[in-house]
């Protein structure tokens, strides 16, 4: 990890997080590019000569140097739309090592997707096929698929975040699965390349992982005695990684038991959590304390517009002080933002001393962060620095008020 406290302040990487709060301002994301680097070697390394592609998942966070430094090292990229994409591209990184996931793809997706060379589309549903197809006999170009079959394994999860149960709305039963192959297999434009399959996010136990790789290896035995080749099988993402006290996946374990399954399967992968969340904090400012007889609130510049995971999942990130601060009132606070809603809160409960003035950092931000902002309340969206060793860097501006309303017109009657 690369934050840690010198000389009692609070450092990403080797800069003092109160010097980037002077330079920056508040409420600010802070980025470890060393993290970035090294969550994703990690799992690139586990998988020594296998044949195997890690596919960053864009959604966890999309800004484009985060992006960029990933190309640079070699990563993959799995994207859920032609924004993603563009994304993407724009940082340098290759459409050739694309996996286009996602369950509404458009038509304009899919064109712009066959033009620049994306690996593989991760076919969702019967009509999806269709509509591929369609657009590739359009443009006569063959369509790499992949379809993801949903191998019914409770990934013990967060209910919004599980992914591979009859109940949820991604990939295809897999008990239909052979005959949607089937399918694509007479399709004239279509170029069946590999099996997919996701069960959900942050999960700290390999063994719904294994369960859904036994059933889908099994799955591709059947393809395979009816001549349906399948070259790749993409397992997805979702390692979960430490908010709290979680015990996390060992990731050269996990993929040591995969290895020990798939023969010669070229296998892909799509970590996004794991790969930044550790590597992020949110950085906010406590404006005023607020005491009654029940409850002590530190009011604080960030809020749920900002970081939306406590209130939208009631999820738990652990609040360091970016400075310590002895002289402080010491109480158990709720860090409450000015949204106008009680679900406005980034974490409760916090033993601290505080005072007001003083900087928090909230950790384990990089995944699901910013990119789930929004600018309810009309609050424009924070500004995100990246530092690797003792150099930081500005790689997205503050947005100001003009922006909120730039694309707004009044009618002029």
């Amino acid at each position: 990890m690369s934050f840690s406290y010198n000389n009692h302040s609070l450092h990403a990487e080797s800069v003092d997080i109160a010097d980037l709060m002077a330079n920056y301002g508040s409420p600010l994301y802070v980025y470890s590019r060393t993290d970035i680097e090294n969550n994703w070697r990690e799992f690139d390394s586990a998988f020594g000569q296998h044949p195997h592609l890690v596919c960053y998942a864009v959604k966890a966070n999309s800004n484009i140097a985060v992006l960029n430094v990933l190309a640079k090292i070699g990563a993959g990229f799995d994207i859920v739309s032609i924004g993603e994409l563009e994304r993407v591209l724009a940082a340098g990184g290759q459409a050739s090592k694309c996996v286009f996931s996602g369950v509404a793809k458009t038509h304009a997706e899919i064109k712009r997707g066959l033009e620049v060379g994306i690996r593989c589309f991760n076919v969702e549903s019967s009509a999806e096929l269709d509509r591929i197809e369609q657009v590739a006999s359009g443009l006569n170009m063959q369509a790499p698929i992949s379809i993801r079959v949903n191998p019914n394994v409770d990934a013990k999860t967060h209910p919004y975040i599980s992914t591979g149960l009859k109940e949820n709305k991604f990939g295809v039963d897999i008990d239909d699965a052979i005959e949607l192959y089937e399918q694509a297999q007479r399709y004239e434009f279509i170029n069946i390349q590999g099996l997919d399959c996701h069960i959900g996010s942050q999960l700290t136990d390999v063994s719904p992982f294994l369960d859904a790789l036994d059933k889908v290896l099994d799955l591709i035995a059947k393809l395979n005695d009816r001549g349906i080749e399948i070259a790749h099988l993409d397992l997805g993402g979702g390692v979960g990684i430490r908010y709290d006290d979680e015990v996390t996946i060992d990731i050269a374990a996990y993929v040591g038991e995969m290895l020990k399954r798939v023969g010669n399967l070229e296998i892909i992968l799509e970590p996004g959590r794991a790969i930044v969340g550790n590597a992020g904090v949110f950085v906010t400012k406590v404006e005023f304390l607020k005491q009654n007889s029940d409850k002590s609130f530190a009011i604080i510049d960030g809020a749920m517009n900002d970081l939306l995971r406590p209130a939208f999942y009631n999820a738990y990130h652990q609040v360091l002080p970016v400075n310590d601060n002895a002289n402080g009132v010491e109480a158990s606070w709720d860090l409450v933002g000015p949204i106008c809603e009680t679900g406005d809160f980034l974490a409760k409960d916090r033993q601290l001393s505080l005072s007001e003035g003083d900087y928090l950092a909230v950790m384990s931000a990089g995944a699901y962060g910013f990119t789930m902002s929004s600018n309810y309340n009309s609050r424009p969206r924070v500004a995100e620095v990246m530092v690797a060793d003792d150099a930081h860097h500005l790689i997205r501006k503050r947005e100001n008020i003009q922006d909120l309303f730039n694309t707004e017109a009044i009618i002029n009657d």
